[in-house]
């Protein structure tokens, strides 16, 4: 009785109980946030992570503008289900580069973390233009507007500045070549030598639309084409050490 009594007088002052919440507070969040003082990393390193191209940016951008990420989620749980249905558990890392990340459990349609390379870029332009046509069942709107809307990298440089300034590790170079690496990355024919220099030999290069000029929908299919295809899962091995 004589404990029942004291939280009573506790919860009628409001001095007291606010003096007491903060404190529960306190512990709770020290005992949250200290340990991470002590890691090296929060995130573990993986071969193969690089920060998105300025033609891939630009259609993560526009794939938030659109809401895609309502009905998608970009997060494959580690249970068996989910694993079978769309390949390895997201990691962490993978996720490094996005603000914000697109991790969820809403899913209205399927999860999007490993779509890259699974269709042409025929089927995903077909799809955003008309879903149905290709997914009976679909609920998703069209998107065919996005193939009338060309784009400039006007302000990409900019764009990438916002993006270091939040940790993401574009270097000068990547900043001063931006508007250039934009164009050539739709453009087989064109002289892509430094952008796959500076981002790597898995960045694809070709006409994603198929259309001449470079449109919101190229710019959206490079993005969805390399979502899932940075990390070789052939030879990734998790860090037992973490």
């Amino acid at each position: 009785m004589g404990l029942i009594n004291k939280h009573g007088v506790i919860e009628r002052n409001a001095t007291l109980l606010l003096i007491f919440s903060f404190i529960v507070v306190t512990i709770g969040g020290l005992v949250e946030i200290v340990p991470l003082f002590y890691l090296q990393n929060t995130i573990e390193k993986v071969q193969g992570m690089r920060p998105y191209t300025p033609l891939e940016l630009t259609g993560r951008n526009i794939y938030i503008r659109e809401g895609c990420y309502v009905c998608h989620s970009q997060m494959i749980r580690p249970m068996r289900d989910e694993v079978e249905r769309y390949g390895h558990y997201s990691l962490a890392a993978e996720s490094m580069y996005d603000h914000p990340f697109q991790w969820g459990s809403k899913r209205t349609g399927p999860d999007l973390a490993r779509v890259g390379e699974r269709y042409s870029d025929k089927w995903h332009v077909d799809h955003l233009k008309d879903p149905q046509s290709v997914v009976p069942e679909s609920i998703m709107p069209k998107y065919a507007f996005l193939a009338d809307r060309m784009i400039e990298p006007e302000y990409i440089e900019d764009l990438l500045k916002a993006n270091r300034i939040v940790g993401v590790p574009y270097t000068d170079e990547m900043i001063a070549n931006a508007k250039a690496d934009f164009v050539v990355q739709a453009d087989p024919d064109s002289d892509y030598d430094g952008l796959v220099e500076r981002y790597g030999e898995n960045v694809q290069v070709r006409n994603f639309d198929g259309e001449p000029g470079i449109s919101e929908m190229d710019a959206l299919v490079a993005y969805l084409q390399m979502l899932g295809t940075l990390v070789d899962f052939s030879t990734f091995t998790p860090d037992a050490s973490r």
